[in-house]
């Protein structure tokens, strides 16, 4: 098996860092080669506070998943998440030179590379710029303009911004766990290609990503991304507030919330009770499950209704937005007992757990299409996406290269933007050293 034709996810949560090493089968489905987790201790809320331990925890998971493959990992592409992304539309517009010549990928190049200009706040930076519908000569609702005539050029742009800094730390734990960054991608955004189905985007879906720090929002409509958010709050709350309320320690609240957790209190009987060992000889302490549900359903709730704000400033209520496929949950959180339900009551729209499985072989193992490893099975899809392009580009500059006559050198191929973005990320961090 070459190695070009592996891709490696490395998925930076609140609570657990993943490596996970996947190539296409026969068939052009993901099939997993190695798989690594550790406990992350260095991020917080999606963020990263303390370089040394996530550094530690990275190449903890890289060597888990080198161990069970058999594989030695170089290059990764990353997901970022976190407090600080924010999300924005925008529409802009070229004028171009010339409108007897046919718009072609220069265009489209040089109107995104506009909405790169754009001012942001101080520290803030533009990670995607996603052309929505594009307009030319004021005729609407055009999906894909190369090719045709035109001599203005619109488009609507969803723009994903982060911090920078954010954005740079994480960038610097890679190079300093000894890989190289090939691509970074915002999480919700791997979570949905690993998780939803062509119809449900077309038909309009959002995709809760449930994590430990953050729940991660990601919304689609006629199969295009329509809105991101990333709501600071996830599983760690939840038991946070399990420990405060039943005054035990975080480990046991952990295992409370996986063990006994429902996030529908009406399901436990008054005298379903736990006993939680006490500490150090101490009295053991007894949990009804009815008071435990208690806290879970209050603040799932409040996560809950954060989203779903969300989803309303969307324009989910405007018949032409409306969202038809209803809800995905995923993620770790999604596991929760009876939080389809929960949603379903709150947002009245249809919901189901997505677990992801929409590109896997069909003998993966059940422990990798578990919800907590969407992003990081999305990841591994888009960095194979990624090399796929590449690979594509690269035969064609070829074949034209044998075609022409040594007058007529094609202009290279052009770099999204992201992949620019990546490079000017790569220069920083070295620069930095």
């Amino acid at each position: 098996m070459e190695d070009n034709k592996i891709a490696v996810g490395l998925d930076i949560g609140t609570t657990k860092i993943v490596a996970m090493i996947g190539k296409y089968n026969e068939y052009d489905k993901l099939e997993i080669l190695g798989l690594g987790k550790s406990k992350s201790l260095g991020v917080h809320r999606g963020v990263v506070n303390n370089i040394t331990q996530t550094i530690q925890s990275i190449q903890q998971a890289v060597q888990d998943a080198e161990t069970s493959s058999g594989m030695k990992i170089s290059d990764v592409i990353v997901g970022i998440a976190g407090q600080h992304i924010r999300s924005l539309q925008h529409s802009d517009y070229i004028t171009r030179k010339d409108s007897d010549i046919v718009i072609d990928e220069l265009d489209i190049e040089n109107l995104c590379n506009q909405v790169h200009k754009l001012v942001m706040l101080p520290g803030e930076e533009i990670i995607h710029v996603l052309p929505q519908d594009f307009k030319v000569d004021g005729q609407n609702e055009i999906t894909e303009p190369i090719g045709m005539y035109g001599g203005r050029l619109e488009a609507n742009f969803h723009v994903v911004v982060g911090q920078v800094t954010s954005i740079r730390n994480i960038g610097r734990c890679i190079k300093s766990s000894g890989l190289t960054l090939s691509g970074i991608t915002l999480e919700p955004l791997a979570s949905a290609n690993a998780v939803l189905g062509i119809e449900e985007k077309e038909a309009g879906v959002a995709l809760i990503d449930i994590g430990g720090g953050t729940t991660d929002l990601a919304i689609f409509k006629d199969g295009i991304i329509r809105h991101t958010a990333v709501i600071p709050f996830g599983g760690n709350v939840i038991t946070e507030d399990i420990k405060e309320g039943c005054s035990i320690i975080e480990k046991q609240a952990e295992l409370l919330k996986i063990k006994f957790g429902s996030a529908w209190p009406g399901e436990n009987k008054d005298n379903e009770i736990v006993s939680i060992p006490g500490l150090r000889g101490r009295e053991p302490k007894e949990i009804t499950l009815k008071n435990l549900s208690k806290i879970i359903h209050a603040r799932v709730i409040e996560i809950v209704e954060q989203v779903y704000l969300e989803i309303k400033n969307y324009g989910h209520e405007d018949q032409k937005k409306k969202l038809i496929a209803g809800i995905v949950l995923t993620g770790g959180g999604a596991q929760l007992k009876h939080l389809k339900q929960l949603v379903e009551y709150i947002t009245g729209m249809d919901t189901r757990v997505g677990f992801p499985n929409e590109h896997m072989a069909g003998d993966s193992d059940s422990e990798v299409t578990s919800p907590m490893y969407a992003t990081a099975v999305g990841l591994v899809l888009n960095g194979l996406e990624n090399t796929k392009i590449n690979e594509v580009q690269e035969e064609e500059i070829n074949e034209e290269l044998e075609s022409l006559t040594n007058e007529e050198i094609p202009a290279p191929k052009r770099k999204g933007f992201f992949d620019k973005w990546v490079e000017n990320l790569k220069d920083f961090l070295d620069n930095a050293e």
